[in-house]
């Protein structure tokens, strides 16, 4: 299917690593121009891509969480894109916390930022220019944000924030703009919590992708990035304010 994103204007917040490096790496191989805004520089992959595709995919070193940071990149960002923006996707987020009762409120602060506070920062900084092209905006959010998995509170309650907050903004913002959620499950990133998972305890992992995905296994990356560029494209032109999850079934709600 060709979603006709070519030449599209596409921001990625969080889009160097896992799903946003796969998410990065799929807009460009289908035409778009890709503009990466992350808190760390990985000088490997932005030079890999950079090399792939010539002059399609620019690189901002900003913090989401901090909305001036984020300002100064979307200046930069409108240069580079001939002050126009077709798609966003906020893909920031960090499922690490304590599983405490009532967590810190350093653990809550840190959690609330990072998972809410950095789309929310984003929205407010982009949203006027994907209303100038009719475009979208796509949150990452998790299964920990559906239903009860076991995961840090201020995780799962910031991740439910962020499919409230967008189901809200798909009304608020149309016809202009759409609005929609992803929910992955357990994605399985090299380097991630898994991998490092599996190499401590392969049995207790397996276990559990046995007992509670009834597919048996981890997601991947391009599993969630393939949904995202289609919910972002003219192809879902009819589709807003929908939590999409991807988890092998994993979830048990309707």
């Amino acid at each position: 299917m060709n979603l006709e994103l070519n030449d599209a204007q596409v921001v990625v917040v969080g889009g160097t690593n896992g799903i946003g490096l796969s998410i990065s790496n799929n807009f460009l191989l289908e035409g778009a121009i890709v503009h990466i805004i992350s808190r760390n520089y990985n000088k490997d992959v932005v030079t890999d891509l950079e090399n792939k595709f010539k002059n399609k995919v620019f690189f901002y070193q900003s913090d989401a969480t901090n909305e001036s940071a984020l300002f100064i990149a979307y200046e930069q960002i409108l240069k580079n894109s001939k002050n126009k923006i077709d798609i966003l996707i906020s893909n920031v987020g960090s499922g690490s916390g304590e599983k405490k009762v009532i967590p810190s409120k350093f653990d809550w602060d840190m959690s609330w930022d990072i998972n809410f506070k950095s789309a929310f920062n984003s929205v407010k900084i982009f949203t006027e220019k994907i209303a100038e092209s009719n475009g979208s905006i796509t949150f990452i959010s998790s299964i920990a944000g559906k239903e009860f998995i076991g995961a840090p509170i201020s995780y799962s309650t910031a991740k439910n924030a962020l499919i409230s907050f967008a189901k809200s903004l798909s009304h608020i913002l149309a016809p202009n703009v759409r609005v929609n959620t992803i929910a992955p499950g357990n994605i399985w990133v090299k380097g991630g919590v898994w991998e490092i998972k599996e190499k401590n305890n392969p049995l207790e992992v397996s276990r559990m992708l046995t007992e509670k995905v009834p597919l048996n296994r981890f997601g991947h990356p391009d599993e969630v990035s393939n949904l995202v560029l289609f919910i972002s494209s003219k192809k879902a032109s009819f589709i807003t304010g929908s939590c999409y999850v991807i988890d092998g079934g994993q979830t048990t709600n309707y």
